[in-house]
């Protein structure tokens, strides 16, 4: 098969050229082969040579002209150039082994068969000539192009050993799953299942990469349900683990949790291209394995789930060594709100209860909006009904509120170093309390919002409040 037809990007020529000059073999390999076939644009270009991959990519820069500034990473044997818009990658072509306690390889020069064998699946081992004489002619050894054609992910040999010999690939497998809306061949996935104890010496780092890959899936429950059963879940993200299963008491069982938060997470991501918006969605209700309880009368509850879940964030964001900054902040208060429309629309839409729901979300009203609206999954039309009425209600009644904006960026005018300053007490929940009564009656318009009625209002309860501390 000749692509010519598709390599109309004139640095195709230009590396050919270069290769040409160098009596080189070069080639596209990788996505940007792979992505051709799927009609996907792409920017990110990786070639090889067969010779030394960095001395090839400082003749190719040199022929460009120009001050091209190339970035060279010795001990990787790769090179990156930036050029015209396109990030280009430049590698010597290699074989590959591996030591049992690392999937670092021990890395030798080798021909373009070598190298397209130490590719992770076939659709990713394929290579595009570059030089005049071979212009555009595919070099397919594993049939990807029909693996291409029937959606399959299928690794170029052995599973066990491409998954044994370097562990994230069994990541990679349903990330591409995932991204591509791609079936796993059996056999491969069942090499997954039979390895994934080996995912144990990859980084956090790089295993959050493909996480973050998946979540920024179309539908990002295919991926989290693959690595539920292939057994990686649980070593990978063991707090989202926790939600499988349902309980069964005096014939009275609760609902997949598990299930019910990847179909929130899908209907977030119908929504929202916010990645952590789709973070909080996964970790909502991640409060629910520890809040569960039978009572006899109501059945299962899960009472405060939300605001344990919320206190649980920073903990589950260090353990997963995720970012514990704005963003983690962020998912943490979702997790805490998640039930607040809900509750506000059931209960009828006050405009104390609005006012607070504006001001505790702040910024992030829309968001949390979403995230509530995607929360509901029940299989009963009539609450479904009556949650999207009482959501309805509550849009409406936003809308109507003249200040929102301004609720928005609302602080509550007691402070309080100021009250420790004039009880002269150390500081405790007693000040929250405090805070939060006043909060509650400018919410309510019961009290001013101005500084001197709210500390007036807060001199008046205070000696209740301390004298119960």
């Amino acid at each position: 098969m000749n692509l010519k037809e598709d390599l109309t990007l004139p640095i195709f020529r230009e590396i050919g050229a270069t290769a040409d000059e160098m009596h080189r073999e070069a080639y596209i390999v990788g996505g940007y082969v792979r992505d051709i076939f799927l009609k996907r644009p792409s920017k990110d270009i990786d070639f090889v040579t067969v010779g030394s991959g960095i001395e090839f990519a400082r003749a190719v820069a040199d022929h460009l002209g120009g001050k091209k500034h190339l970035a060279v990473y010795a001990n990787f044997g790769t090179a990156q150039l930036r050029h015209d818009g396109l990030e280009l990658e430049f590698v010597g072509a290699r074989r590959e082994s591996y030591s049992r306690e690392s999937r670092n390889p021990i890395v030798e020069d080798g021909t373009l068969e070598d190298d397209q064998n130490r590719r992770d699946f076939t659709i990713n081992a394929m290579a595009i000539s570059l030089n005049k004489d071979t212009f555009g002619e595919l070099v397919d050894p594993f049939n990807g192009i029909l693996d291409l054609h029937n959606r399959i992910i299928r690794t170029p040999l052995d599973p066990d050993i491409t998954f044994s010999d370097d562990p994230l690939r069994m990541m990679r497998a349903i990330r591409f799953a995932t991204q591509l809306d791609f079936d796993i061949l059996p056999d491969t996935f069942e090499a997954i299942k039979r390895n994934r104890d080996r995912i144990s010496i990859i980084t956090r780092e790089r295993i959050n990469d493909e996480l973050g890959k998946i979540m920024r899936s179309e539908r990002p429950s295919k991926g989290f349900r693959l690595l539920e059963e292939a057994g990686l879940l649980e070593l990978v993200f063991p707090a989202i683990a926790t939600l499988k299963g349902v309980e069964v008491h005096d014939g009275r069982g609760h609902k997949d949790n598990f299930s019910h938060t990847l179909q929130v997470v899908d209907n977030v991501a119908s929504k929202s291209d916010n990645e952590w918006l789709r973070w909080a969605a996964l970790l909502h209700d991640i409060g629910k394995p520890v809040t569960k309880r039978y009572d006899e009368r109501l059945g299962w509850t899960f009472h405060n789930h939300n605001y344990v879940g919320e206190k649980m964030i920073p903990k589950i964001f260090r353990q997963m060594k995720m970012p514990l900054n704005e963003k983690m902040k962020y998912v943490a208060k979702l997790v805490g709100l998640h039930m607040r429309p809900q509750s506000v629309g059931e209960n009828g839409v006050t405009d104390s209860g609005v006012r607070r729901l504006i001001t505790d979300s702040g910024e992030d009203l829309e968001d949390l909006m979403t995230l509530a609206e995607a929360d509901i999954t029940s299989k009963n039309p009539a609450k479904v009904r009556r949650q999207l009425e009482g959501f309805s209600r509550l849009r409406e009644r936003m809308s109507q509120i003249k200040d929102a904006d301004e609720y928005r960026k609302w602080h509550n005018p007691i402070d309080g170093n100021e009250l420790m300053a004039h009880f002269q007490l150390p500081p405790g929940p007693w000040i929250s309390e405090i805070k939060n009564a006043v909060k509650e009656e400018i919410m309510a318009c019961r009290l001013e919002n101005t500084h001197d009625a709210a500390w007036a209002y807060a001199l008046s309860i205070a000696p209740e409040i301390i004298g119960n501390r």
